[in-house]
């Protein structure tokens, strides 16, 4: 058993360090309706960690709770060794935590490169009068985010579409665009809400690597969701099970492929 602080070195040679973030014991309610029992799980620093279960499994729910938009009732969450407040979105986002989201979340009437622009604007310090100027500090603060955003759509080889209308892109394009918005901030902890969904096995392919890239060049700790179980096992480094709102399995992809309760929800065996 590790202990928080414990890191080890993964087969491929990466170093995953010790707790980031830790659900203690969350529940979760819409009225009557329980979207997360008494679940309790960490994400450690480097590392891919999963979150799967069947539809309505509370993935999405406990996405928003890791994310912040949803504070649960009972339990808490711990974010680098300190209870995390409740906090407003741009809060979070200066904590180190970007998203994507399920459905696409972009400006469709704007460019690739202004959309990937606005993932910047934690790091933009200029005066609304300094920037109406852009003399100064706002001319070397535009050139500086302009320069990190032209890295990331570098690095996700959209150089192609960078001036490109979003509405005018294919699906695919468009969630490789939301990663790089997200990139931009500069997330230590990254949050992939079905990062494959509504693609083509070429496409997934891409974002696969992609994904595998950030983490290795960035060291960019990464917690998803995905329902692609053939992706999960070969990108993750540890996965937690939900089932109607219950964890049902926490462990490696193996642990987690051989686990019954696993095999049960997935294939829909009944319990009498």
């Amino acid at each position: 058993m590790l202990d928080d602080s414990d890191s080890y070195v993964t087969e491929d040679g990466r170093t995953i360090g010790g707790v980031v973030m830790e659900m203690q014991n969350i529940t979760l309610r819409f009225g009557g309706v329980v979207a997360i029992s008494d679940i309790s799980f960490d994400i450690r620093e480097g590392e891919i960690r999963a979150i799967i279960g069947p539809n309505g499994a509370g993935k999405s729910s406990m996405l928003n709770v890791i994310s912040g938009f949803y504070v649960p009732q009972e339990g808490r969450v711990m974010y680098r060794g300190q209870p995390r407040p409740q906090m407003r979105p741009y809060e979070v986002a200066r904590q180190g935590i970007a998203r994507t989201f399920q459905n696409i979340a972009l400006f469709e009437g704007m460019s690739v490169l202004d959309n990937v622009m606005t993932g910047r604007l934690n790091h933009m310090k200029a005066s609304v009068f300094q920037q109406a100027l852009w003399r100064g500090k706002a001319e070397a603060e535009e050139t500086e985010n302009r320069e990190a955003v032209e890295k990331i759509i570098d690095f996700l080889e959209i150089q192609h579409i960078r001036k490109t209308p979003v509405s005018r892109l294919p699906y695919g394009l468009k969630k490789r665009v939301e990663l790089a918005r997200a990139l931009a901030a500069e997330p230590s902890l990254l949050l992939l809400d079905e990062p494959m969904a509504g693609m083509n096995v070429e496409e997934k392919e891409d974002m696969s690597r992609f994904i595998l890239d950030v983490n290795d060049e960035f060291g960019t700790t990464i917690a998803l969701i995905e329902h692609d179980m053939g992706v999960v096992m070969d990108l993750s480094d540890r996965v937690v099970v939900m089932d109607y709102g219950r964890k049902i399995g926490d462990g490696t992809p193996d642990e987690v492929r051989n686990n019954q309760d696993v095999i049960d929800a997935y294939l829909g065996v009944s319990h009498d």
